[in-house]
């Protein structure tokens, strides 16, 4: 199971602006052409932001991006009632949620395109979603492709069809600036007189002529590269934690946080999926993982229906089949201690049964090593016993679960992970 990855840091200037600025006329000044690119490149990040946070883009009008993705939380879960339970968050319909605990959007245009790195062994990296079904091959980073998903889930913002997201985007505040960086051709798509009231209903597509739907198609993808263009921007991906200020010498770690990172590089094993090296490193190897993680008792899908969460391999997975069941994307642990106040209440994990870094350093270490209880809702749970795991087939057992760390050195390495939250003041 050990992992030796090099994955390719992709630039925040999106692809397909790169890819326009690269070809130009040969009487177009080069230095002009790069000021307007990153003209253009600026304005495509506020629009993608304007588009991030437009609550409008939901079927009841009542839910943005930043429902799930918070600034101030490190892009996830913003709800500390939601995050203390079943760490799902509701979606524009009331009572309707989703499975799994929103994973971070920081970062998230880092990931490469889905693909399978070795054979031997079927290890994948890449994709976004925590089961790799962003998987880019449409738009050509899996960012794009994971923007378009939540509009139109009945779970999350519930509209019913990406015409319903373009008429709204056309008809919005922001639609001149959007109308300068994409052209007109959203104002020429004819509509049904009664688009509005549609859009306010749950059903099927609705009908347009084919020329229409060629057009909303192009916008739905013009909208989904604007919200990559400003994930992709120095405003969400900022490298600005006190571990960034320590590798350009503006801070000091404390001897705890020292002894942390070296655990993490080496007796915790920690580097191995989340790798550290490099000027600006991600903590992410972008590959999958089935970490014998329990389930969580109060998510809403498994009170509901038992539901078993198959991950990769999953039915909707990128990769289905038994040989992926369970495995996880392994998340980037930038920002993974970030919350507006110490005491605020974050999940972890993609179902979000543990609720501090501390319950699951604790995990890491010991989940082999402590005897089985029921339930996550044991009083016992991280203390004196862990459930059996959720899928416990493809459970990494050479990595974790037994790793021998004292209660001294399972705080160094928490402390260490509290370096890694941007905003850091030097």
């Amino acid at each position: 199971m050990t992992r030796h990855i090099a994955v390719p840091l992709r630039l925040a200037v999106p692809l397909f602006l790169a890819a326009a600025c690269a070809d130009r006329p040969g009487g177009v000044e080069p230095d002009r052409a790069l000021r307007q690119s990153v003209l253009t490149t600026a304005a495509l990040e506020q629009l993608g932001e304007a588009l991030f946070d437009d609550h409008n883009l939901s079927i009841n009008r009542n839910q943005a991006c930043n429902a799930c993705h918070f600034p101030e939380w490190g892009f996830t879960g913003p709800n500390e009632a939601i995050n203390a339970g079943g760490a799902v968050y509701e979606g524009s319909i009331p009572g309707r949620f989703g499975n799994r605990k929103p994973p971070s959007s920081a970062y998230a245009t880092q990931s490469p395109v889905f693909t399978l790195l070795r054979n031997e062994g079927g290890l994948y990296v890449g994709g976004n979603f925590w089961d790799g079904r962003a998987t880019g091959a449409k738009l050509g980073n899996p960012a794009a492709d994971q923007a378009q998903g939540p509009f139109v889930n009945p779970a999350e913002q519930a509209l019913r069809d990406p015409a319903c997201v373009v008429f709204r985007v056309a008809n919005a505040a922001y639609a001149p600036e959007y109308i300068a960086i994409w052209g007109a051709a959203i104002a020429t798509i004819v509509f049904p007189a009664d688009m509005d009231a549609l859009c306010g209903q749950e059903g099927g597509l609705i009908p347009l002529s084919a020329d229409n739907r060629a057009k909303v198609d192009t916008e739905y993808d013009n909208i989904a590269r604007s919200i990559e263009a400003y994930e992709a921007s120095p405003e969400v991906n900022t490298f600005s934690s006190k571990f960034d200020a320590w590798r350009k010498g503006q801070a000091r770690l404390t001897r705890q946080e020292q002894e942390g990172f070296a655990l993490f590089q080496g007796k915790a094993k920690c580097n191995r999926c989340h790798p550290s090296a490099g000027q600006q490193p991600l903590f992410t190897d972008f590959t999958y993982d089935n970490l014998g993680v329990p389930p969580n008792p109060l998510n809403p899908a498994l009170l509901a229906t038992g539901f078993v969460d198959l991950g990769l391999g999953g039915p909707e997975g990128a990769a289905p089949g038994e040989a992926q069941f369970g495995q996880m994307k392994v998340p980037t642990l930038r920002n993974v201690d970030r919350r507006p106040f110490p005491s605020a209440i974050k999940a972890y994990t993609h179902n979000g049964v543990f609720k501090s870094l501390e319950q699951v350093v604790h995990f890491y270490n010991t989940r082999d090593v402590l005897p089985t209880c029921p339930s996550a809702s044991d009083p016992g749970f991280g203390v004196t016993c862990w459930p059996a795991p959720e899928v416990a087939v493809n459970v990494n057992r050479e990595e974790l679960g037994n790793l021998g760390l004292t209660a001294a050195q399972e705080a160094a390495l928490v402390a260490f992970l509290k370096t890694l939250s941007d905003g850091f003041t030097p």
